[in-house]
């Protein structure tokens, strides 16, 4: 969902022959129009595009967190100043290690510790995509973030750390829906970015995963959306969850807000019934810790 702290062994050799459920596989043969599924159920569109008024993917976009101020880089085809000239391989270096062309580390605000579990197949869908979209010269800008959480240096460190390898092996005993859930959830809609407690190096607690947060997006608290009867999801039935994933509308009437709103609008509200199905059957199954 749109992240700030905006994680992709199994080896990757595994990733990449499709231990988990490729989102490509519903979306026709065309890799552009796949791609398009993809790019929405990663809700890309929220973190690279400014404003409503501004130029469509060219970056931008503040995101305040704890650590600093960082801003979404252009990553329309244009050669200059964004992600044109790039080949599949960068592209899937970039997801999957956080690494751009030059080797240079990325900061995790870029979700690639979820995307790395991505398939193969998915991230060049994805990359035809952004491929086609129209090329938008605008330099990007350079983060605000403070000594020692800006300091490039020490990125390659902190994946040492905290970047696991990619891929989503099977669960014995789960069925195809929930795997396709777990998929959307932790891969390509990174919903554990936002949802999930940090630690004071901005890594995901994963023995909290999707139990809430006080310090989300723009300095605001994310609820937990795990089973825990009390204070998660658990007593919301299946249904009650896709809708909201489709209309934003909780149980109680009450509408979603914030970063939220925009993940709907932009992101869960164009998957398929399906999908939202999916998402809300994995999401019943975690556990109330995480």
């Amino acid at each position: 969902m749109a992240s700030w702290l905006l994680r992709l062994g199994v080896p990757l050799a595994l990733a990449a022959g499709g231990a988990a459920p490729s989102l490509a596989q519903t979306a026709g043969e065309d890799p552009v129009k796949r791609g398009e599924y993809i790019f929405n159920a990663a809700g890309c569109l929220g973190c690279h595009t400014e404003s409503k008024e501004a130029p469509r993917l060219a970056g931008g976009r503040a995101l305040k967190t704890p650590f600093g101020t960082f801003y979404g880089p252009n990553i329309t085809p244009d050669p200059d100043t964004g992600i044109g000239g790039w080949t599949d391989e960068d592209f899937i270096r970039a997801l999957r290690e956080g690494r751009s062309p030059d080797g240079t580390a990325y900061f995790p605000v870029f979700p690639y510790t979820s995307f790395t579990h991505l398939t193969d197949q998915d991230l060049r869908d994805l990359k035809a995509y952004l491929d086609a979209q129209p090329a938008v010269s605008k330099p990007n800008r350079p983060h605000d973030v403070s000594p020692p959480f800006g300091w490039r240096f020490l990125l390659p460190a902190w994946q040492a750390l905290f970047l696991e390898d990619g891929g989503l092996p099977p669960e014995p005993g789960r069925d195809a829906q929930w795997e396709r859930g777990r998929y959307l959830v932790q891969a390509a809609g990174h919903c554990g970015e936002c949802h999930s407690p940090r630690n004071f190096l901005g890594a995901i607690d994963h023995d909290r995963m999707l139990a809430g947060s006080a310090d989300g997006p723009e300095g605001k608290p994310v609820p937990n959306i795990t089973s825990d009867p009390e204070n998660g999801v658990g007593k919301w039935s299946p249904g009650e969850i896709a809708f909201l994933l489709e209309i934003g509308m909780m149980p109680d009437g009450d509408f979603v807000g914030g970063g939220m709103n925009e993940v709907v609008e932009n992101s869960t509200s164009k998957l398929s019934a399906e999908d939202r199905e999916a998402i809300a059957a994995y999401l019943l199954t975690v556990p109330p810790g995480g």
